[in-house]
Parts: structure tokens; C-alpha cells; sequence
């Protein structure tokens, strides 16, 4: 686009001057939009009444006589002020070759400096002047064409998520490219966007001086520096800080101010996307402390909004991700995306390194998928990441699938591969046939099914059998008189010794079958023989599974496999056990931490020490002790 200054030197044919030299500089960089031209003979006709385009230039054609007076004189101040109106930027007389001087008058002069229109004269011939005013539309053309052409290309820099945290780098890059510039968007205290990366180093001081000052742009950041608010009206600290060593011009700066529009948008929709990622992930971990209180139908209503349909199955598996405090919060994400949306994902709020994922799982679906997916995401963040998995519990029973799985992380950390997910594949449980389980269980357990007190009692039994008779009672928020009461009952209708380790484990299993495995109790088909416990167990999967639990124990220079013999005999006991063996109480610890390192296991829980048991009992013979193992090698 022409200017004042750049005319005479683009076009010297015109032989263009400015009458004062001095109103070259002010007027040096004032843009032409197109050249007006006026044939002096209509001027002294008809006056200029007519309106003239905007930030044109006005050429009078017709020489000038040597001194402008007269009826001229007056034309061209009515002209002038005319001009001023329109906000025209200069006029033109022609003069006469060799005419010394210049013709305008005192008067004259005086009127430009008071409107601010210089005057120039040209002594160059009317036709001379034909294609400006075309080649002044072209050059508007083509330089509105580039304008459309950077306003596609800014506009297609906004993401297809505006929540990408990468789009406004994007912006950054596309801008310093357009404008090759340097470009810096900052907050007060943190940097948002720079490009290149040294612009920090140029711009900074100057956003740092206007936030303090809340001044004019410190120029020593470049020879032209801009900032501009992403958000004024919000009064937002949000800034973008561009520098180059050229001027910019106003088509330039209206991009900037639409970049900074965009900009401002982005860093909105960033923040408020943080804030409902904040609510939701509020709402999703209080769904999970409801479930882990087992508050079921309240963790259901509230994810109802946030995720319909996802808790309304009975069953779920838990998987535990461990890894480093500062890269929790980036796994989390990396685990919601993963899982797209078929499990609850949280922060667990008792440990800054750890993630949480609740599966819910239909009967009869697999979790192949969510498994595969968390799998090959724990082996791309080792070092220092492991992954830990449950097997499939009620929804009622999600506490303890939770700790299933913190134990397998907690082993899988010291394995070579991340991922510990044997406590599902080998689950005891999984590997019983069901209905002839379900038929057993629901023998064991008949005296117990037709009371009245049914509910109660299971409720008991499945907590006092698990746990020491005082435990049971505060988990239950009963009294020990209470459960005592309760356990002695149930073991008088079963017809057990609740003393015994193996009748402890006869129980829990049966309950869990009954309670948790399928929404009713199985009952046996008129005619059918119920099986029993050791039929069930002596099948080749699992007599597989048992051999494959003991396996890495077997390895160990220790006879580890001797001492779980005893200890179970000895129905847990420590001091038995030791003496016994003739080792310490300190020793017979040792060995047992060791063996739930091999078998992933926790040893103090009536699950892991029912696998052991089974597994021991299958694999070597011992113990030969009451209950399991004494009909397991009755039957053989």
C-alpha cells in the first residue's frame, strides 16, 4: 500500500514534492486509498460540494498559474476544508515545469498546517497520473487478499478441542511465522506460549515493566513492541507481547488484535475446561468413597449425571497404577483416555502416587480390553510404574478388591514385568466349576440360608471370619459380646469349629459363593448328588494352578514351602510354628514375608491363606491336616 513518502520514490515520473519539506516526516507513513482528480475548470465552475473518498489523495488538474489567487485561492481553501471533512490525506496542484517557487499563498499554507493536509505539487503531465489511482486499488487488493488469506490461516490454528494444551503454542508458532516476529503469551507469575523459546529472554522485561508500571510498552524489548490483553473486558492478566525491529501497520495490527482474541478464547476455554475437570473428578472420587463405604445406591445416583448406565452392573474389578507423585496427575489422564470411559478413574486421595480404576464388569464379560489398555500404558511409563488388578467382586465388596489389587502393585513393583495381574488370572475362585460350586456351597451353608436370623449372621460371618472377633465387632459397629454370640450360633447350626483354619476357609468360601459371586443362592435340581469340596478342587486346571502358585517358591533357597506347612497346621500360630521347626518366631516371619512375595498373596488376609492352603495341599500333601487336606486324601 502507497504512503505519502513512498509515492515520490515509487513512481519519480510524478515528480511529486511536498511544498514544505518539513511536512515530509509527519506525513511520511500516511497510507493512500486512491487518487481523486478534479479538473481545475470545474473547481472555479462549481465549487467541490460533493463528497470525497476517505484517506484519498486529491490531484487538481490543470496547471497553476504562478501565484494562486483570486477565485482559485478561494476554491482551494473551500477545497481544503472540504478535504478535511473527508479525511482526505493531501492535495495536489500542477505546476508549470521549471516554475520556480511554489504558488500557494500565505493563507493557503497557514489553512493546510491547521488541518493537517499537506500540500504537494507535481509538474508532471495529466496522463502521467492515469494508472495511479489503478495501481493504488490493485495494491488495496492484493494486500486485503494476503489480510483474508492470514485470517483463514489464524483461524484455522484454533484446535478442534479448545481445551488442547498445545493450540496456543500452535497460534504462537503461526504468528511469529506470519508477522516474523517474536512472540511471548504470559500469565503474571508463568509463561504460556513463547516462539521462538528465546523470546522470553526479549520479551519479558517489557510484560513484567506494563505489569507494574501499567504504562506505555517498554520499548526496550525491540525497536516496535505490542502488547495487548487477551481479555480487557475481564481484566484478565493473560498478555500477548509481540516484538520486531520494523513497524507494524494497521492491517497488522488488527490481526494481532484478533490473535489476541483467539488467544484470550483458548486460554478461557483451558481454564473453565480445568474447572469441570475439577467438579467431575470431585464427583467421581466421592462415587468411589461411597462405594468404598458401600453406599452403592448413592455412588450410583450421583454418576448417574456424569456417566449413565456406568455403575449399574453388580460386579467390578479394581485396578491399582502406581507411580511417581508428580506424574500422577498425567497418568490419570492418560488412564481416563485409555479406558475411554467404561471405568471410574481418580486420584486416590489417601496416596499422591497412586491412581485408581473401578471396571464394572457384566456376568460373562470379559475385561480384556480395559486390562490390555492399562497393561501396555504401565510398560510405557517404567521405570517406577506398576499396575495391580482384582479379581471380580460385588460392588458391596469393593474394599477388598481394592486391597487385592494394592497388594499385587505393590509386588509387581519388584518383578520384572510392571503389571501383576496373576491374582485375577489364578483365582481360585474363577477356576471352580459353577454350578457344582454353587450346589456345594449352598449344602454347607442350608442350616444357616433357612433362618430367620439369615441376614445377620452372614452379614457377621463373612467379617469375624476374616478377622480377629474384635476387629470384626468395630468394622460392624456391634459389640464383641454380640459377634461372639452370633459366631458360636452359626458355628452350632454348621456344625464347624470356628477354631479350626480349614473351617474357617470351608465357610468364607461357600459365603462368598452364595453372597457375592451370583445375585441368588444356587439350589440343587431334584435328584442331582451335591459335590464335594475336594471333588471340586481335584481337577486338573486347578491342581495347574497350584503348582503354578508354588513354583516360585520352590526356587527359593529356603524351604519356605515346609514352613507354610506348619504354620498352617498350626492354625497360624507363630509360636507352634517355630517350635516346631526349631527356628524363631523372627525366622518363621521372615519366611512368610517371602512366600507373599512369590505367591502374591497377602498372608494376612483369609483369602490369601486359603490359596496357600488349597495350593500346598494339592501340590505336596501337606498339611495333612483336619477339614481340606483330610478329604482331599480321603477321596484320593
Amino acid at each position: 500500500m502507497p504512503t505519502l513518502g513512498s509515492l515520490p520514490a515509487a513512481k519519480p515520473e510524478l515528480e511529486l514534492t511536498f511544498v514544505w519539506p518539513r511536512n515530509s516526516a509527519p506525513h511520511h507513513a500516511t497510507r493512500i486509498t486512491g487518487l481523486t482528480v478534479l479538473a481545475l475548470a470545474e473547481l472555479l465552475e462549481a465549487g467541490s460540494t460533493r463528497t470525497l473518498p476517505a484517506d484519498s489523495l486529491v490531484l487538481v488538474s490543470g496547471v497553476m498559474p504562478f501565484r494562486v489567487r483570486g477565485r482559485i485561492a478561494a476554491a482551494l481553501e473551500t477545497l481544503l476544508q472540504q478535504m478535511a471533512l473527508d479525511e482526505c490525506v493531501g492535495l495536489v496542484v500542477s505546476t508549470a515545469p521549471g516554475q520556480p517557487g511554489q504558488p500557494f499563498p500565505q493563507s493557503l499554507r497557514d489553512l493546510s498546517d491547521d488541518l493537517d493536509i499537506p500540500l504537494l505539487v507535481t509538474t508532471a503531465q495529466s496522463d502521467l497520473w492515469t494508472d495511479v489511482h489503478a495501481g493504488i486499488q490493485h495494491d488495496r487488493l492484493v494486500l486485503a487478499e494476503r489480510r483474508v488469506e492470514q485470517m483463514n490461516a489464524l483461524v484455522q490454528q484454533l484446535p478442534s478441542q479448545l481445551a488442547d494444551p498445545k493450540a496456543m503454542q500452535r497460534i504462537a508458532d503461526w504468528l511469529a511465522r506470519a508477522l516474523n516476529v517474536q512472540v511471548l503469551v504470559s500469565e503474571k507469575e508463568r509463561v504460556l506460549a513463547a516462539s521462538p523459546a528465546t523470546a522470553v529472554e526479549h520479551l519479558a522485561h517489557a510484560v513484567i515493566r506494563q505489569s507494574v508500571e501499567s504504562s506505555t510498552p517498554d520499548m526496550d524489548a525491540g525497536p516496535h513492541t505490542q502488547l495487548i490483553s487477551l481479555a480487557p473486558a475481564t481484566g484478565a492478566e493473560a498478555v500477548l507481547a509481540v516484538a520486531r525491529r520494523s513497524p507494524f501497520d494497521d492491517s497488522e495490527l488488527r490481526l494481532l488484535q484478533h490473535a489476541a482474541k483467539l488467544l484470550g478464547l483458548v486460554e478461557q476455554a483451558r481454564r473453565e475446561y480445568r474447572a469441570v475437570a475439577t467438579a467431575s473428578q470431585a464427583t467421581r472420587l466421592a462415587a468411589v468413597e461411597l462405594l468404598l463405604d458401600g453406599e452403592v445406591g448413592k455412588a450410583r445416583k450421583i454418576m448417574e449425571s456424569l456417566a449413565p448406565g456406568l455403575l449399574d452392573s453388580d460386579m467390578a474389578r479394581v485396578f491399582v497404577v502406581e507411580t511417581s507423585a508428580t506424574r500422577r496427575d498425567a497418568t490419570l489422564r492418560r488412564c481416563e483416555t485409555v479406558t475411554a470411559g467404561q471405568a471410574l478413574v481418580v486420584a486416590d486421595p489417601r496416596r499422591r502416587d497412586r491412581v485408581l480404576v473401578i471396571h464394572p464388569v457384566w456376568l460373562g464379560e470379559a475385561a480384556d480390553t480395559v486390562v490390555g489398555e492399562l497393561t501396555r500404558l504401565v510398560c510405557e511409563l517404567r521405570p517406577g510404574a506398576s499396575l495391580g488388578g482384582s479379581g471380580t467382586y460385588s460392588l458391596s465388596l469393593l474394599p477388598d478388591a481394592l486391597k487385592e489389587a494394592t497388594i499385587a502393585a505393590r509386588f509387581a513393583l519388584h518383578q520384572p514385568d510392571p503389571v501383576a495381574l496373576s491374582v485375577q488370572e489364578t483365582d481360585l475362585v474363577t477356576l471352580l466349576p459353577p454350578r457344582e460350586s454353587q450346589l456345594w456351597a449352598s449344602e454347607v451353608l442350608n442350616p444357616l440360608l433357612h433362618t430367620d436370623s439369615w441376614d445377620l449372621l452372614r452379614d457377621t460371618l463373612h467379617c469375624a471370619l476374616a478377622y480377629p472377633y474384635t476387629v470384626a465387632a468395630r468394622r460392624l459397629d456391634l459389640h464383641r459380646n454380640t459377634v461372639t454370640r452370633r459366631m458360636t450360633r452359626a458355628a452350632e447350626l454348621l456344625g464347624r469349629d470356628f477354631a479350626s483354619l480349614t473351617d474357617r476357609i470351608e465357610v468364607a468360601l461357600a459365603l462368598e459363593l452364595v453372597t457375592h459371586r451370583v445375585p441368588e443362592p444356587a439350589t440343587e435340581p431334584h435328584g442331582t448328588e451335591t459335590p464335594t469340596l475336594p471333588a471340586l478342587l481335584d481337577t486338573p486346571q486347578i491342581r495347574a494352578w497350584a503348582d503354578s502358585l508354588l513354583s516360585s517358591a520352590r526356587t527359593d533357597r529356603r524351604d519356605l514351602l515346609a514352613t507354610a506347612s506348619a504354620w498352617l497346621t498350626a492354625n497360624t500360630h507363630l509360636e507352634p510354628t517355630a517350635r516346631a521347626l526349631g527356628l524363631s518366631e523372627v525366622t518363621v516371619r521372615s519366611h512368610l514375608r517371602a512366600l507373599e512375595g512369590h505367591l502374591s498373596r497377602d498372608l494376612s488376609s483369609l483369602d490369601g491363606t486359603r490359596d496357600l492352603h488349597v495350593a500346598l495341599s494339592l501340590a505336596t500333601g501337606e498339611p495333612r491336616a483336619a477339614g481340606i487336606t483330610q478329604s482331599l486324601y480321603a477321596v484320593a
